[in-house]
């Protein structure tokens, strides 16, 4: 999962997965929408398919790549998963708070 939050941490890699929820796409054809030279690309895409985000194919003389949108949405859960099970003691905790805070204010609000 740290491999996939690195290579989103990227601006470009990042709007190279938003061309690719669209289409495969060649490396030159990814490239020629930003102002970066093809090896960049090609670096970032590297980036994006060993976190498991794109996946590429040869065909012919060209590679294409394609998003890997099980991955993607995979990634997501796993982390929610993470992250949501500690959200439950703290809404408990949260609501304690508020109850104990109620509990000490005047009508009207007043402490």
């Amino acid at each position: 999962m740290q491999r996939v939050f690195e290579a989103l941490s990227s601006t470009v890699r990042r709007k190279i997965l938003a061309y690719l929820a669209h289409a495969d796409l060649t490396a030159g054809e990814i490239a020629a929408r930003f102002d970066i030279s093809k090896s960049a690309v090609s670096q970032h895409l590297s980036i994006l398919e060993n976190a498991g985000l794109v996946t590429s194919e040869k065909k012919g003389q060209f590679v294409h790549y394609r998003l890997v949108p099980e991955s993607v949405a995979n990634t997501l859960n796993s982390y929610l998963q993470q992250v949501c099970p500690v959200s439950g003691p703290l809404k408990k905790e949260s609501a304690a708070i508020a109850a104990t805070r109620a509990d000490t204010q005047e009508p009207g609000g007043a402490p």
